[in-house]
């Protein structure tokens, strides 16, 4: 990629995430209701953090660190890079200030532009930079998630955008039908790709069909209204323990007896033919259960992407997040970046409309520990042909 367009992505992109948090208070941006959800000033920081450590430290001779506390206090989970701040502490934080942690995002952008427009870099170095760019789009995406968590817990109703979260489901031709046979899914071609996604490989799949819908706010509550969350043979015993446990009756954001439901734009009525969120892996197998279908391998779901309308929702997959035969993390402390998740957690696939342009792949891999619904996940239903 030529220098001139990495300049204006990683302008666009710090520009991108300050504009998520620009309608927020201060007070807003420090606030941590879940250790799931991280506050958003943390967020900003630690995204300048990911660019200091990774790209400027190596990469910048004459490096000078802006302030050498920030590398604990904004280190995410890197246990080779040092000590950090516990994920559940990071609300406890109260200095450095929202308007330090932007000073400090200022220097490091201007830092990281003059690298680049350096011209001295060496290959390594800007696959360095287009992997800061990527992370940060996922802390963008996780920032529309984790604000919206935060601010649902307000008695006053809050606002800040529209992101389409109550447009009706996109149609397509139904089922989509995939043929028995040999197949290849994983990262192949030009281009970058997280590691977790290669290498390529061949898998053998059954004859089955897929729905080219997601399912529906009104097709859930269907489930609902027959029973879904009260009757033990829809549910793993885990997912089944974990309703009765948290008295979960309906998807996250759903409220006033499933009649209202809370967006990032605010409370409106329940739209009913918009595609159900918020629900954890638990759930969304509950409710393939109850439909007489079932939830899609991540290997099916690669392979049906190009006959499917993409983008809505993180769909939950039924595979375990796993290596792929042959995976090899990167080398050094950014090899932790994926590698060291890969147990306890189920994949998602496909993107969301909270997932940044350009970021998302076919051969993209999410993932989430089983319970978690904080997230734009959704559901589309898989049957045997």
């Amino acid at each position: 990629m030529p220098l001139n367009n990495l300049l204006v992505r990683f302008a666009a992109l710090r520009k991108q995430t300050e504009y998520i948090c620009a309608p927020l208070n201060p007070e807003d941006t420090g606030l941590q209701p879940s250790e799931d959800v991280s506050p958003p000033k943390w967020h900003l920081a630690h995204s300048s953090w990911f660019f200091e450590y990774f790209i400027l430290q190596p990469y910048k001779s004459s490096f000078t660190p802006y302030d050498p506390r920030f590398f604990t206090l904004f280190n995410s989970y890197y246990e080779g890079a040092g000590q950090r701040t516990i994920r559940g502490n990071r609300g406890d934080l109260s200095r450095p200030t929202l308007d330090e942690i932007l000073r400090y995002r200022r220097h490091i952008t201007l830092e990281v532009s003059s690298l680049i427009e350096s011209n001295t870099l060496s290959q390594n170095a800007l696959e360095r930079i287009e992997l800061g760019i990527q992370h940060e789009q996922q802390h963008q995406e996780l920032l529309l998630t984790d604000i919206k968590y935060i601010l649902s817990k307000n008695l006053i109703d809050v606002a800040l955008f529209d992101i389409g979260e109550c447009l009706p489901v996109k149609k397509g031709d139904n089922p989509i039908v995939i043929e028995e046979g040999v197949y290849e899914i994983g990262f192949n071609g030009p281009g970058f790709h997280f590691d977790n996604e290669s290498p390529k490989h061949k898998v053998y799949l059954n004859s089955f069909k897929l729905s080219a819908q997601l399912v529906t706010n009104r097709e859930y509550l269907a489930f609902i209204r027959d029973g879904g969350y009260t009757n033990p043979h829809l549910w793993h015993q885990e997912g089944y323990h974990w309703i009765v446990e948290h008295n979960i009756t309906s998807p996250m954001y759903w409220r006033n007896d499933n009649a209202r439901m809370y967006t990032l734009n605010g409370e409106c009525d329940l739209p009913l033919d918009a595609p159900v969120t918020h629900i954890s892996f638990y759930e969304a197998s509950a409710y393939a259960q109850w439909a007489g279908k079932r939830l899609p391998t991540e290997a099916e779901r690669e392979i049906a992407t190009p006959k499917l309308n993409v983008g809505e929702r993180w769909e939950w997959t039924n595979s375990a997040y796993l290596p792929y035969p042959g995976y090899k993390a990167w080398e050094g402390v950014v090899g932790e970046y994926n590698g060291k998740f890969m147990v306890n957690q189920m994949v998602l696939r496909g993107h969301a409309i909270s997932t940044a342009p350009d970021h998302g792949r076919k051969s993209y891999r999410n993932f989430f520990h089983p319970h978690l619904r904080w997230q734009f996940n959704g559901i589309r239903l898989a049957y045997d042909s």
